[in-house]
């Protein structure tokens, strides 16, 4: 008898858990395949205003980039900015954004837009990867609140935990 209930019970979790699997695996598929939700554009979109705002009040001009989402980000970068035949360009990486929207729009779009207004003003700095203490200060100014040249993992995976 008590045999029968657990062998019951495994095969209930078991269920239980491959339904949950198979969820997850579907909604990253849609995710993957299907354009960006219009509520992650209309973050997007709201951020870049703030810092544009940020520009405006803290040196007296704004210049506008694109962003542009994308899949082809290489690894786990979760944005970066080109400079390329005197073309700016910020790139944000779609593969990471299902798991990390707050973290895309609090600090990665401001760190961004800090590597475009260097590179607009002819102030980018090779050394440190482009984030020497000109480009922290940019970050700062535009808005961003931990300007820093990796992602912290930790700081992410601690916002998604129901305690802080």
């Amino acid at each position: 008898m008590f045999g029968k209930k657990l062998e019951y019970t495994f095969i209930a979790v078991i269920f239980i858990f491959g339904s949950v699997l198979i969820f997850n695996a579907y909604k990253s598929y849609q995710f993957k395949h299907n354009p960006l939700p219009q509520t992650y554009i209309n973050q997007i979109q709201a951020k870049e205003q703030d810092v544009l705002q940020h520009m405006q009040d803290n040196f007296g001009f704004i210049y506008r980039f694109p962003i542009i989402i994308t899949d082809k980000v290489p690894g786990r970068l979760y944005g970066l900015t080109s400079y390329e035949n005197g073309k700016i360009k910020i790139f944000l990486n779609k593969k990471v954004m299902q798991e990390s929207m707050p973290y895309m729009i609090s600090d990665v779009i401001p760190h961004e837009y800090a590597h475009a207004l260097l590179f607009k003003l002819h102030q980018n700095v090779a050394g440190n990867g482009g984030h020497s203490r000109l480009w922290q200060e940019t970050c700062k100014s535009l808005g961003g609140k931990n300007c820093r040249r990796y992602v912290d993992q930790k700081e992410i995976i601690m916002s998604k935990m129901p305690f802080k």
